[in-house]
C-alpha cells in the first residue's frame, strides 16, 4: 500500500511533467493533451468518476462560457465597427494612444481576441502608419486591460474556477481593478518609450501577389482539350497548384477536378516561378505575362489570419479538401515576415498564418468564415452580421448592466449571465447558429481537464509534497519570496505554452503552497492572473500576437526588442504592488 502512494505520487508528476513537455513542442492541440492525461487519472482511479464529472460542471467554468457567448453579440456591436474606423488619425502618437487607450478599456470586458480582430484589419489596411508600428502595441494592449477585470481575459476566470472548487470564496468582478490599472498604466509607459524598436515594415500590397503567378493558354492544337483536369494531372504538379481558369473573360474558381479543359482557356498556377520547368511535358500550350487574366485573377483576391479556434490548425489545406470546402483557393502563405514556398498543399497551418485567397462569391457567405479566418481585406463582406443600431444600443445596455449588478452582488453573474443569453436569443441578437459555430470546446476541455489534473495532484499527495519541498527550499518559509518563485514559474510557462495552460498547471502549487505557509491564498492567485498574461517576448505564447505576426511582418526578434522592457516594467510593477493591494497577512 505504501509503495503504491509512493508511486501514485511520482506518476502523477511524470504526467504532469510529460504534459508540459507536450505543450511546449506543440505536438498535440493543448485541449487534447489536456483532456487525455485527464482520462489517464481517472482510468488509474487517481480521481473519481463523480469528481471527474464534478470539474465539468463546474459553475466557474459555465459562467465562462455563459460570458464568451454574451460576448458575441458585444462584438457585432455597430459601435465597434464605427471604433475602428476612427482609431487612425495622419499622427503616430495620436494613433497609438488611441489604439492602447481603447483597446485596453474595451478588453477589460470584451474577449481580447475578439478586440484584436475588431481593429486587425482596419490597422493593416491603411496606408497613413506602417502596421508594424502599431499592432504589437495593439496586442500588449488587450493584455493590459484583460487584467484589470475578472472577465476581462478568460485566464482570470480560469484561475477563478480553481479558487471555487478549493471552496474558497470566489474573486469579485473588480477584485483587482486597483493593482491592474496600476500595472496597465506603467507597462503601457514602458511600451510608449520603447516604441522606436518597433520595425518600419510597410504592408504588402495584393500588387506582390504576381510573383505568385503563371499563367498558360491552351492552344487549339493541345492535347488537353478534352481531359478533365483529373486525367490531365495538371492538378498533381508539386511545386505549381493549379488555382483558377479563365475562360471567355469567366473566372472558374475554385477549380473543380472534373472540370473538362477547353482550347482558349487561360489556366493559372500558383507557385515560384523556377518550378515552371514543369508545364514543359505538356504540348501546345504558351506561357502569358501580366494580361486580363492576370487583372481578373486580382479581383478576387482577399487575405485572411487563420484564427486561434480554426479547424484548419495543425492540419493541411489537401486533408481538409479546402477547395471545395471553403469555395476559394490559397494562392500564397506568409508566416511572419516569410513567405512560404514549396508544395502548399502540404504545409501545416498554425494560428497567425496569412492565407492569400481567390475566392468565389459563396465565400463572402460561409459562416464557417467567422472561427476560421480574421479578413484583412474587403472587411464590408465578412459573413459576420452586423447589428442594428437600436441592437447594439440594447446589447450594450444589457451587458453592462449585467456586470454592475454582479459587482455590487446584487444578482449573481451566473444568473445574470443566463438572463443576458436568453434575452439576446429572443431579441434576435445572437442566433443558434452563431452558439454552435463559437462555442469554446477546446477551453471547455482545457479547464475542466485541468481541474481534474489538481484533483489527481491532491488525491496522490503530490501537492502536499511539493508544498513542503518549497517550503524546505525557500529560507525560513518567506511566503513573499514564494510568491515571487511562483509568479517567475508561471511567466516562464506562458512564455512558451498558453497562458491558460500556464494557469492551469500553476494554480494547485499556488493553493497549496499559500495553505502549508498559513497565508492569505488572494496575493498568489493575484500574482497568478497577472502572470499568465505576462507574455511579451515570444509570440507563440499568446494568441493575439500570433494574430498580429504575419500581418506585421514581424521577427520573433522584434517582440524580444519590444517586450523585454514592458516586460520587466509589467513584472517589476506586479511583484511590488500586488502583496500591498493583498498582503499575506491580513
Amino acid at each position: 500500500m505504501e509503495f503504491w502512494i509512493s508511486f501514485e505520487k511520482w506518476f502523477v508528476l511524470i504526467s504532469i511533467a510529460l504534459l508540459l513537455g507536450l505543450l511546449i513542442m506543440n505536438i498535440v492541440p493543448a485541449a487534447l493533451a489536456f483532456f487525455i492525461l485527464a482520462s489517464v487519472f481517472l482510468i488509474f482511479n487517481i480521481v473519481s468518476v463523480p469528481e471527474f464529472l464534478s470539474t465539468f460542471s463546474n459553475s466557474a467554468l459555465i459562467t465562462l462560457v455563459l460570458l464568451l457567448l454574451c460576448s458575441l453579440a458585444v462584438e457585432k456591436s455597430v459601435f465597434i465597427q464605427y471604433l475602428s474606423r476612427k482609431i487612425i488619425s495622419d499622427n503616430e502618437k495620436i494613433s497609438f494612444f488611441r489604439l492602447t487607450f481603447i483597446t485596453s478599456i474595451l478588453s477589460a470586458f470584451i474577449n481580447n481576441t475578439a478586440v484584436v480582430a475588431s481593429f486587425l484589419g482596419v490597422v493593416s489596411r491603411q496606408t497613413t502608419i506602417a502596421p508594424s508600428r502599431l499592432l504589437i502595441p495593439l496586442s500588449y494592449a488587450s493584455i493590459f486591460g484583460g487584467i484589470t477585470t475578472l472577465i476581462g481575459t478568460s485566464t482570470n476566470l480560469v484561475v477563478n474556477s480553481f479558487v471555487t472548487k478549493a471552496g474558497l470564496p470566489p474573486l469579485g468582478m473588480f477584485t483587482f481593478t486597483g493593482v491592474g490599472m496600476l500595472v496597465a498604466g506603467l507597462s503601457l509607459a514602458a511600451l510608449y518609450f520603447k516604441r522606436n524598436s518597433l520595425p518600419y515594415n510597410p504592408p504588402q500590397s495584393t500588387d506582390e501577389s504576381d510573383n505568385y503567378f503563371l499563367t498558360v493558354r491552351v492552344e487549339a492544337e493541345s492535347d488537353l482539350i478534352g481531359k478533365t483536369v483529373r486525367s490531365s494531372k495538371l492538378g498533381e504538379l508539386d511545386g505549381l497548384y493549379l488555382l483558377e481558369i479563365v475562360r471567355a473573360d469567366r473566372l472558374i474558381s475554385p477549380v473543380s477536378r472534373r472540370e473538362v479543359i477547353l482550347a482558349g482557356d487561360q489556366i493559372v498556377f500558383t507557385g515560384s516561378v523556377e518550378n515552371v520547368h514543369l508545364l514543359q511535358p505538356f504540348q501546345n500550350i504558351t506561357l502569358l505575362g501580366g494580361d486580363s487574366a492576370s487583372q481578373l485573377l486580382k479581383s478576387n483576391l482577399v487575405e485572411v489570419i487563420i484564427s486561434n479556434e480554426s479547424e484548419l490548425l495543425y492540419t493541411t489545406l489537401e486533408a481538409v479538401n479546402f477547395n471545395e470546402r471553403f469555395s476559394a483557393s490559397v494562392v500564397g502563405i506568409r508566416r511572419g515576415n516569410k513567405r512560404l514556398t514549396g508544395y502548399l498543399n502540404r504545409i501545416p497551418l498554425r494560428t497567425g498564418d496569412a492565407l492569400l485567397l481567390a475566392v468565389s462569391d459563396n465565400f463572402f457567405h460561409l459562416r464557417s468564415n467567422e472561427t476560421n479566418f480574421h479578413l484583412l481585406d474587403k472587411p464590408h463582406q465578412n459573413s459576420q452580421r452586423i447589428l442594428s443600431v437600436k441592437k447594439s444600443v440594447f446589447v450594450t445596455l444589457a451587458f453592462l448592466l449585467v456586470i454592475i449588478l454582479s459587482a455590487f452582488e446584487l444578482v449573481p453573474l451566473f444568473k445574470g449571465l443566463i438572463v443576458l443569453l436568453g434575452a439576446l436569443l429572443a431579441g434576435d441578437c445572437l442566433r443558434l447558429s452563431d452558439l454552435r459555430w463559437r462555442f469554446p470546446f477546446d477551453l471547455i476541455f482545457v479547464i475542466g481537464s485541468a481541474l481534474v489534473l489538481s484533483i489527481g495532484l491532491e488525491n496522490s499527495g503530490a501537492a502536499a509534497m511539493i508544498g513542503q519541498a518549497m517550503m524546505r527550499i525557500l529560507p525560513e518559509n518567506n511566503a513573499y519570496l514564494s510568491f515571487v518563485v511562483i509568479f517567475l514559474m508561471t511567466v516562464m510557462m506562458t512564455e512558451i505554452i498558453t497562458n491558460n495552460a500556464a494557469a492551469a498547471l500553476s494554480m494547485p502549487l499556488a493553493l497549496q503552497t499559500a495553505e502549508s505557509l498559513q497565508v492569505s491564498y488572494l496575493p498568489f492567485v493575484v500574482g497568478i492572473c497577472f502572470a499568465a498574461s505576462a507574455c511579451f517576448m515570444i509570440p507563440f505564447g499568446y494568441q493575439t500576437h500570433l494574430m498580429v505576426y504575419t500581418p506585421g511582418r514581424y521577427t520573433v526578434k522584434n517582440y524580444l526588442r519590444t517586450g523585454w522592457a514592458v516586460s520587466l516594467a509589467y513584472m517589476l510593477a506586479a511583484l511590488v504592488l500586488i502583496p500591498i493591494f493583498f498582503p499575506f497577512h491580513s
